[in-house]
């Protein structure tokens, strides 16, 4: 009798679920952000929430709410009632790295968290300013063998990709350099580019102009296969340094406990506008591709990078408090 009552509530629960699926969303749609206009995860949902509220019927907002390396926003959205109108934005770093580097963060992002849909996918470009006497990574690695602590490589801050990249690089290549935090990537990059810094990981679409007007050296790019932005850069696999990988992601969850049919009413029509002409001329502009994977696909994305990340921010001793 007790397990036929289980069975009447399951079906009803799911029954429920779909019936709100259908009707999802009623009202406005909110996406909260944990970094400011014009970084790259709000380049790419603005143009996002705009397509996916005309797809919905209803008002898609972006809310930026910076802070913390995006903990703010995260801790905010972890909270919030689980009915699909308040969700979060994120680079990959301010879910699976971040919040590691904290003694106690304000809630689990493998628990607090319902994934919804990846929606970009990038390499980084390793780059070195052109007075840096090199021409590729071995000749690098050479260079930082010989100078001990000599070199430095900037970053936009202490747990991103960018500074994760790098000290996975400095341990597999077995050398010392200097890490240089910055407020953001946009200041790395200016430092870059007047040499006040000699290196670092970059993302390619911003890179690229700089590139092509010589002002900065690629010597490798990240990912495990070359990128189309920049073909004729080799990997950092075929460069060398054997089985490195450094890759990055953004995406968009809700708070767990969000109805699996209103996710997954979410996943698909996400992944069907990342397919459509525009945004997919928009994203290569980015430098990005176009995931189409599942809500349980991007939860393994997230799981994976995560213990990734654990591995090497413990191994690198790297802290914010």
């Amino acid at each position: 009798m007790l397990r036929y009552h289980a069975t009447i509530l399951i079906a009803i629960f799911s029954l429920a679920g779909a019936v709100q699926a259908q009707t999802y969303p009623t009202k406005v749609v909110k996406i909260i952000l944990g970094f400011p206009a014009a970084t790259t995860v709000d380049l790419l949902v603005r143009p996002l929430a705009q397509k996916l509220g005309e797809s919905l019927g209803q008002q898609v907002i972006v809310e930026n709410r910076s802070g913390a390396t995006g903990l703010i926003a995260n801790e905010a959205v972890a909270r919030a009632a689980p009915d699909g109108y308040t969700l979060l934005g994120a680079p990959g770093s301010s879910l699976a790295s971040s919040p590691q580097m904290f003694a106690k963060p304000p809630f689990n992002v493998l628990e607090d968290f319902a994934p919804i849909s990846q929606i970009g996918a990038f390499g980084y470009v390793f780059i070195v300013h052109p007075g840096v006497p090199v021409k590729s990574v071995k000749e690098l690695i050479a260079l930082a063998r010989a100078k001990p602590g000599f070199l430095t490589y900037g970053s936009s801050g202490i747990g991103g990709g960018f500074h994760l990249a790098g000290e996975l690089f400095t341990s597999m290549a077995r050398v010392n350099m200097l890490h240089v935090p910055y407020n953001g990537g946009a200041a790395a990059m200016n430092d870059i580019l007047a040499g006040r810094i000699d290196m670092m990981f970059y993302s390619m679409a911003v890179a690229r102009p700089h590139i092509q007007t010589g002002k900065l050296r690629p010597l490798s790019v990240t990912g495990m296969n070359r990128d189309e932005l920049l073909p004729e850069v080799p990997t950092m696999d075929e460069a060398g340094l054997k089985g490195y990988e450094m890759t990055g992601w953004h995406g968009l969850v809700a708070p767990a406990g969000t109805p699996v049919a209103v996710i997954n009413k979410l996943n698909a029509e996400i992944v069907r506008l990342l397919q459509t002409a525009d945004m997919k001329r928009l994203w290569n502009r980015y430098g990005m591709g176009t995931p189409t994977a599942t809500p349980a696909q991007f939860a393994e994305v997230i799981k994976s990078d995560y213990e990734k990340y654990s591995k090497l921010i413990k191994s690198a001793g790297i802290k914010l408090r």
